[in-house]
């Protein structure tokens, strides 16, 4: 499992700068997320995806969940109704949760990924002012090494927390 660490640097260059010592500090570029102001120069950096910054992910778990539950409570009442006809009532329960999983995932997905994270709602005014958002995620191992690697490195730059738990998906 993976810790996300947040930081605020001022400018490109802290960014840039910030991005070569991750990368000697061995860690992956698919690891290090920087998020700027729309337009602004990401020459260097890797920027930030769709699945860093909107809730996607969030919204097709639960979405996932909400489908299967309304897509299996539909299945019983089916199942109630065709009762006699000859139909195997578990098989329509279990087709019309796998249904409604499928169609709740694929519809709260295309809402998550327009809907801006939440996690990184409260950076929006340090972004709009020209900072860059570095997002790096580490083993819980290497937490405290890399820290301390930009803390010493970049005293310009600011440490903005630690997300416990990154999914392994995005």
């Amino acid at each position: 499992m993976r810790k996300r660490i947040y930081w605020l640097l001022p400018d490109l260059d802290a960014a840039r700068k910030t991005m070569n010592e991750l990368l000697l500090a061995r860690v992956s570029d698919r690891h290090i997320h920087f998020v700027a102001e729309d337009g602004s120069d990401m020459t260097g950096l890797h920027a930030a995806n769709i699945l860093q910054t909107s809730d996607l992910v969030e919204a097709a778990q639960t979405g996932l969940l909400v489908g299967a539950g309304l897509g299996a409570a539909g299945g019983v009442v089916a199942a109630y109704v065709l009762t006699g006809t000859g139909a195997a009532p578990q098989a329509v329960v279990i087709a019309l949760a796998g249904l409604g999983a499928v169609l709740g995932t694929w519809s709260s997905s295309m809402i998550g990924s327009s809907t801006p994270s939440r996690r990184l709602k409260r950076f929006e005014k340090q972004i709009a002012e020209g900072q860059y958002l570095l997002m790096v995620d580490v083993p819980r191992t290497r937490v405290t090494d890399i820290e301390e690697l930009l803390e010493r490195t970049h005293p310009e730059a600011h440490f903005e927390g630690l997300e416990p738990n990154v999914p392994a998906f995005p």
